[in-house]
């Protein structure tokens, strides 16, 4: 009795949660919020990516005390372009998985999959209270088809709001750090690009030549500065292209396994003790 009475109340919850479409509508906001942050960090890989081409065999020309020299900006550049060449390749996955999760919502969410899960639950019930001498094979048949509804109808909205779960509390901080860094990358290699280039002068005095000639030197020293920034600022951008790498792989691919393995699991376990489930007396 008290299996056939749980098995009602399953019924009953979940035809109620289908209709409601609570659990859709909680899944689609997450899979929507989860594929726009996907899509800026794409946007700032490829823009960070288009940045590093452009800049490929720059070169910053400066004559300190009238001594000419060539800063390469292309040098420092080419360890992290391949790095972030691969990161636009995975993040154009993750977003594809994403997008993908928003497809398949819209599809389990169909009225269609409702209507077979009312059904399958109609079935099942029947088959649980239907007085004997109903044989146990139609108790057994209608709780397993009721199982097989259950995980078509509410598969996809379980995976997306359980891995979005884990990702807004252990992940989303530190992708939009990263994401964050990756366009402060971006404007730095900018910058070092539009600096300002020297502009021919006019016939002046000595006094006024050598104070050009000290000005140029302390704006050699600074683009220096500004270099050796740079190539800060790209080592931190490797890190956060590695971090983000390993975030979003962990996210669109590993959760995802993760709880299907989980929900396989659990499937199995509640078929295997459909056998053992009494009929109406």
């Amino acid at each position: 009795m008290t299996r056939r009475l749980l098995w009602t109340l399953v019924v009953i919850a979940s035809v109620a949660l289908a209709t409601s479409g609570v659990v859709d509508d909680t899944a689609e906001t997450f899979a929507e919020d989860a594929f726009k942050q996907a899509l800026v960090t794409f946007a700032a890989a490829r823009t960070l990516n288009g940045v590093i081409s452009l800049a490929q065999g720059t070169e910053i020309a400066v004559e300190p005390g009238g001594v000419g020299v060539n800063l390469g900006v292309g040098e420092i550049l080419d360890p992290v372009n391949d790095l972030v060449e691969q990161f636009s390749a995975v993040m154009l996955v993750a977003a594809s998985s994403l997008g993908l999760q928003n497809v398949l919502l819209e599809m389990t969410s169909w009225w269609g999959f409702t209507a077979l899960l009312g059904a399958a639950g109609l079935l099942a019930l029947v088959a649980l209270w239907w007085p004997a001498p109903v044989n146990n094979r139609w108790v057994i048949a209608g709780t397993r088809i009721l199982l097989l509804v259950l995980v078509l109808r509410f598969l996809v909205p379980a995976l997306v709001l359980g891995t979005n779960v884990v990702a807004r509390h252990f992940l989303e901080q530190e992708q939009q750090a990263a994401t964050a860094a990756l366009e402060a990358a971006s404007e730095r290699i900018e910058a070092i690009q539009e600096a300002p280039e020297p502009t021919p002068a006019p016939d002046r005095s000595m006094l006024e030549r050598f104070g050009d000639s000290v000005r140029g030197t302390l704006q050699s020293l600074d683009v220096e500065g500004r270099l050796e920034r740079l190539k800060e600022s790209v080592g931190n951008a490797s890190e956060h292209i590695v971090d983000l790498i390993v975030l979003f792989v962990l996210q669109t691919i590993l959760l995802p396994i993760a709880f299907v393995w989980l929900i396989v699991e659990l499937l199995k376990g509640a078929i295997s003790r459909t056998a053992a489930l009494p009929r109406a007396g």
